[in-house]
């Protein structure tokens, strides 16, 4: 019988010892069931600190990525969070236990409505879905004190810029020449936008255009 409270433990002390050091991104990322948004073929997995395959092509983000992203983001109990890339939905899970509010936006259809079945089975009533083109953002909703981008593009899409707050934070990987991607973190200011790199990663492409219809 597999022992997933041991290997999420070693999890939880693995990600410290990276330089993990947020208690509150810890303990949610602790709270998280995360077999639950990985296939059922990758269930024994489901804490092993690397990114898994799911449908569509996609993946659900290696913890300690998930972990990073999150903590950059320096979320506070009241923020508004827009997430670009729903995916399995368990980035979304991890966020919606830390501030007030996410709405992600997802471009596969059934990649969202697996990810909304597990968000009504861990009664998260804080977390609202789009199916659409996640590069224009979620105009109706904005402006959103935190953005995060997971999947991979050439430039910051603008709509998401204009849709973060003065001295809000997006956190998102970007394509740079030679199949290398950078993490960034961008700030919001009075004088434009800073940027900070984070670390070299890995992440699918963001496809611009229409969601996919239902499949």
């Amino acid at each position: 019988m597999i022992d997933l409270e041991s290997r999420r433990a070693k999890l939880i002390r693995d990600l410290r010892d990276d330089g993990i050091n947020d208690e509150r991104v810890l303990g949610a990322i602790e709270k998280v069931p995360r077999e639950i948004f990985v296939p059922p073929e990758h269930f024994e997995r489901a804490y092993d600190n690397t990114a898994l395959p799911i449908a569509r092509g996609q993946t659900i983000s290696q913890p300690l990525i998930v972990a990073s992203m999150t903590q950059h983001l320096r979320l506070f109990p009241e923020s508004r969070v827009l997430e670009i890339g729903t995916g399995s939905g368990y980035q979304a899970a991890v966020l919606a236990l830390l501030c007030r509010s996410v709405y992600t936006i997802e471009r596969h259809d059934y990649l969202l409505r697996q990810a909304n079945n597990r968000f009504a089975r861990l009664e998260f009533n804080n977390i609202e879905t789009r199916l659409g083109d996640g590069s224009l953002g979620w105009p109706e909703h904005a402006p959103f004190d935190r953005v995060i981008v997971t999947a991979a593009a050439a430039e910051v899409p603008h709509a998401l810029m204009d849709q973060l707050v003065l001295g809000g934070v997006m956190v998102l990987p970007i394509d740079r020449r030679f199949w290398r991607q950078e993490l960034v973190a961008l700030e919001r200011t009075s004088d434009g936008y800073r940027t900070n790199y984070l670390m070299d990663v890995r992440f699918v492409p963001l496809v611009v255009g229409q969601g996919e219809g239902r499949t």
